[in-house]
This record gives C-alpha cells, sequence and structure tokens, in this order.
C-alpha cells in the first residue's frame, strides 16, 4: 500500500503561499500574534511523519532561515536539476528528480508510511498525480491581492471531505480535510 500523504501548509485568505518574490513577510508578522509555545499542532503531526518530500524552492527558503528546523527527519528534495547540500545540512536530505508516483512507490518500498509533502508546486504535483490524502490548511487573517497560490489548475474536481475545523485567538482558521478522489481510495 502506498504511504500516507499529508500536506500541512499556510495560506493568506485569497489562497496565497507566498509573494511573487517569494517573500514570507506577512507570514512572519502573523507569526509575531501567535501566543509563546503554540504551533498550530504542528510538532504532533511531524511526529506521525516518516519522510519529508519538499521542493527546490521551498528548500532554498528553508535554507536561508539559517538554522536548520527539521533535525534529522528525512527529507527528499524534489527537482528536475541538481540540489546543493551544503556541509550544514543533515545526511538524512536527499535530492530526487523522480515524479511523485515513483518517489512513493520507492519510498513504500524502503518501509516509508506517512510522507508530508511542503512547497507549491510539489503540492500541486502530488494533487494532480492524485497521491494527496489529507490537507491541513491553516489560513492567515490576511488578503495578499497576488502571489504564489497554493492551488493551480493543473487538476479538476478534487473532492474533499472535512475531518476538523479550529478557530485560534490569533484569527487563524485551521481546516483539515481528506481527498476523496486520490490513488488510494478513489
Amino acid at each position: 500500500m502506498l504511504p500516507k500523504v499529508s500536506v500541512f501548509i499556510a495560506t493568506s485568505l485569497d489562497g496565497y503561499i507566498a509573494r511573487e518574490n517569494g517573500d514570507l513577510d506577512w507570514l512572519d508578522d502573523a507569526n509575531t500574534t501567535v501566543p509563546e509555545g503554540e504551533d498550530y499542532g504542528f510538532a504532533a503531526f511531524m511526529a506521525t511523519v516518516d519522510m519529508l518530500v519538499m521542493g527546490r524552492k521551498t528548500y532554498e527558503q528553508v535554507l536561508a532561515f539559517g538554522e536548520w528546523p527539521y533535525g534529522d527527519t528525512p527529507i527528499t528534495v524534489m527537482s528536475r536539476k541538481p540540489v546543493e547540500l551544503p556541509d550544514n545540512v543533515p545526511k538524512t536530505v536527499t535530492h530526487s528528480s523522480e515524479s511523485p508516483q515513483e518517489l512513493c512507490d520507492r519510498l513504500e518500498l524502503n518501509g516509508i508510511r506517512h510522507i508530508y509533502v511542503d512547497g507549491g508546486n510539489t503540492v500541486q504535483r502530488f494533487l494532480s498525480a492524485k497521491l494527496v490524502d489529507e490537507i491541513t490548511l491553516s489560513i492567515i487573517p490576511i488578503l495578499l491581492g497576488s502571489g504564489i497560490p497554493l492551488f493551480s489548475s493543473q487538476y479538476s474536481d478534487v473532492k474533499l471531505s472535512c475531518l476538523e475545523t479550529k478557530q485560534y485567538d490569533s484569527g487563524i482558521i485551521q481546516l483539515k480535510y481528506r481527498i476523496k478522489n486520490n490513488v488510494s481510495n478513489a
């Protein structure tokens, strides 16, 4: 059986994950209103994850943070072009130019049961391949007007079933959905 594939991501109310230039200043601003110790369920989610798959642009953004935030979590960076892995990045970070289906097939053979997918293009590619099982979407109370969208027209009619809705004092709304028409439960 293919690994479970989950998305855990934040967007603006109008559906953008970053400004057109990739800037996350609006997300940094939102983080200043988060009460100390609140992570919106991210640590509990990460405790269930065997592997993180991210796109090259997301990987480059994470590198710019300075300190590597994922510890020794196994990570695959998806990119058709070679990816530089500096010395400060754990040896658990690898690169793949496989398709999402090929990657899931290989990871299944390696015993991976739960994959976290991050990054706009990568999420879109996994949705297009009907491999995503769940999406946890934290909606930040801001309208950007333009930027890099989380969702695209690469796919159509992705049917969802709402599993959970949470409202936080910071104004963030978190929605958790199960995908109804993916490969494993079509």
